[in-house]
């Protein structure tokens, strides 16, 4: 009885064994990578298949906010994921003590500033409402933008993460309105003007070279990145991921199809 009860635990044994060590090698060759709709999920099922002839299969979440993903990722939900631009990142592992590093650029979605009043920035009227991002760093990126054009001028020691604080001249006497990323253009009827970030601008059908009063240029430092853990960003699948991505096949599709609302950053 007793070699009986041994034999059947080693059999018990052994089998966990083997199916902990295959679901590890799936593991491994699995990407669960949080993505923003537009244009961050098309640009990956791009190059889906390019990942499963090496051998990496994906596991697409999509996300509407700039706050879970990173979240998601930090806490192990997902593996990777797609959405923002290192000075946000950066900003947002600061505020909430996490690790996590940028594999590369894969495109930059320049910044506009759109009206449903207003077809250029002389005709903007004073006392003007204009809706900006509420993040701090897309907030001071806004910011920035309507400084570059001279709606505003900043204090230069304000940086990447200026606010309504550091405007120094406000000759239109503009007023702002922070407002979450992913509602800008929603709010176009309600504000006089709403600076918003390209991807958002494109779900809404707004085609950010044609409809905005002004843009940012192909110069932009808010490249949208790739984001794993710190410490993960050389395993052969994230290598391959940022390979595929930065590939002239994703340059291509993002020349041909954005119009200019997303343009290569690589």
């Amino acid at each position: 009885m007793k070699r009986l009860i041994l034999i059947t635990l080693s059999i018990i044994l052994a089998l966990g064994i083997f199916i902990g060590c295959g679901k590890d090698e799936d593991t491994e060759n699995l990407i669960r990578i949080g993505v923003s709709p537009v244009p961050h999920r098309e640009l990956i099922e791009l190059i889906e298949d390019d990942l499963k002839e090496a051998g990496i299969e994906l596991e697409i979440i999509e996300f509407e906010d700039y706050v879970k993903p990173n979240l998601a990722l930090a806490e192990g939900e997902i593996d990777a994921n797609f959405f923002q631009h290192k000075p946000y990142m950066d900003n947002f592992k600061e505020e909430n003590n996490i690790d996590i590093v940028s594999l590369g650029n894969v495109h930059v979605e320049p910044m506009g500033l759109f009206s449903s009043k207003f077809n250029n920035i002389e005709n903007i009227e004073e006392g003007s409402e204009i809706a900006i991002p509420n993040d701090a760093t897309n907030g001071g990126r806004a910011l920035i933008l309507l400084e570059k054009h001279g709606l505003i001028k900043l204090n230069p020691e304000a940086g990447v993460l200026a606010t309504e604080n550091d405007i120094d001249e406000n000759p239109k006497n503009l007023k702002f309105k922070p407002l979450e990323a992913a509602y800008l253009p929603r709010a176009l009827d309600e504000v006089d003007g709403a600076v918003i970030n390209g991807n958002y601008a494109l779900e809404a059908d707004l085609v950010p070279t044609r409809d905005s009063i002004i843009i940012e240029d192909k110069d932009s430092p808010y490249a949208n990145i790739v984001a794993v853990r710190a410490g993960e960003e050389n395993e052969d699948k994230f290598v391959k991921l940022l390979e595929v991505l930065q590939s002239d096949k994703v340059r291509n599709f993002i020349e041909e199809n954005y119009e200019g609302g997303v343009i290569p950053g690589f």
